[in-house]
């Protein structure tokens, strides 16, 4: 006869692998809205796709980058995985990594901290956290604690920019302020979106 935890965990739907967006001490952290691709009302590509803004301002971003750094630096893009811990990895929007650090691209994870990440927004389910940004912190300082000098995020909707240096006060600023991003490179965001 069956237990009543038992029936429980058969009731339970398994979640795919696909669903998971990234993993932190073998807590996976899934994708926004995997819960509508196990009802059926949303496809799997939906939910992992970016959405048009996020996409032009990576590609901007990395052409600058890309220009002024390619000789010392990979500029890595698409949500390269980047494995910090035992059964931990983070998909990184845009990856600065030293070409002296990384003498091989791996066809997985990268395994060699970045010198600086730019995240825009995210596609994790903030769900399982206290307040979505309690995600963008511990993210934000796992990244710091494991090597990466310098973390920053651009929120699309709230038209903001938080930048994490290790070592140094974090701060929030408006797209209206020009950002060093990294070796002198500056951008004010105001003026790439205008390219639009």
């Amino acid at each position: 006869m069956a237990t009543a935890i038992t029936k429980k965990k058969q009731k339970r739907k398994r979640i795919p692998k696909e669903l998971i967006y990234e993993m932190r001490y073998g807590s996976p952290i899934y994708y926004r809205d995997y819960k509508d691709v196990l009802a059926g009302a949303k496809t799997l590509e939906e939910v992992m796709g970016s959405g048009g803004l996020q996409s032009f301002l990576v590609v901007l971003i990395v052409n600058l980058l890309f220009n002024k750094l390619k000789d010392k630096y990979y500029i890595l893009a698409n949500e390269v995985g980047y494995k910090f811990a035992p059964r931990s990895w983070y998909n990184l929007d845009i990856a600065i990594v030293d070409k002296g650090k990384l003498k091989d691209l791996p066809e997985g994870y990268i395994t060699v901290p970045p010198e600086v990440v730019i995240e825009i927004d995210t596609k994790a389910d903030l769900n399982k956290f206290k307040t979505p940004q309690t995600y963008f912190h511990i993210k934000t300082q796992d990244l710091l604690n494991y090597g990466v000098k310098k973390v920053i995020w651009i929120f699309t909707k709230e038209k903001k920019v938080w930048i994490a240096e290790k070592g140094k006060r974090w701060i929030i600023t408006d797209w209206d302020d020009e950002i060093e991003i990294f070796e002198g490179i500056k951008v004010k965001l105001n003026d790439i979106i205008k390219k639009i």
